[in-house]
């Protein structure tokens, strides 16, 4: 039986267009530039980061980070960046007594802005920066399986990417489910592994409470 649903941030809860796009401001680059560069960075199969190089080569993102935020314009993101169907999604959840968490590639500074945007929503908030480990290193789903209080099968991860979220999920025995939403999800949402490799493939949020009863309803 599925227990406990634990989320990823960008593109599952959050979505990243206002931050990427502050990202290509910072960089003094059109944005369409910017977001083409992403997607065809995505499309290859590379690292995400490798998107800043082209602009400026040599680009250090945790010593941008601290340069944005030394400026005054540091990463942000509020109420306005969720998703329309993560607050309705939570709480059907919520009420069908699943435990829920928020694990992703995030710093201290965003798992801070997580905190102040769920506190009554979810049971656990856990970031790459808390826990020493990002995505996709096995040590991170090694601490989510540690901080949930369910077997790690009874676990569902829920993110956007093949390659950072489901992969290394179900490695460490999590069902997983794989929602299609920006460029990750988009791109990589025909794939063969997209196909066969989630235990969910769904279109938003909403979709998941009535998945998971009925996988419960048949474990019964």
């Amino acid at each position: 039986m599925i227990r406990a649903v634990v989320f990823d941030v960008g593109e599952c809860l959050v979505d990243e267009t206002r931050e990427y796009g502050t990202w290509a401001d910072w960089l003094g680059v059109p944005r369409h530039t910017f977001a083409a560069m992403f997607g065809a960075v995505i499309a290859q199969g590379r690292d995400y980061r490798e998107v800043f190089q082209p602009f400026k080569p040599g680009f250090d993102l945790t010593a941008e980070r601290e340069a944005r935020a030394e400026a005054g314009k540091p990463e942000h993101f509020d109420e306005g960046d969720l998703y329309p169907d993560v607050r309705p999604a939570l709480a059907n959840l919520r009420a069908d007594g699943l435990w829920l968490g928020i694990a992703g590639n995030q710093t201290v500074r965003a798992g801070g802005i997580l905190r102040g945007l769920f506190t009554d929503d979810v049971d656990l908030i856990g970031t790459s920066d808390d826990w020493g480990a990002s995505k996709p290193d096995p040590e991170f789903f090694v601490r989510v399986a540690e901080v949930v209080p369910f077997a790690a099968e009874e676990i569902l991860y829920v993110g956007d990417r093949v390659d950072n979220d489901l992969r290394p999920a179900v490695a460490a025995g999590m069902p997983t489910a794989l929602i299609r939403r920006g460029p990750w999800g988009t791109i990589q949402w025909d794939t063969e592994e997209a196909k066969k490799l989630p235990t969910f493939r769904v279109d938003s949020l909403l979709e998941l409470p009535a998945l998971i009863s009925d996988v419960n309803s048949r474990e019964r």
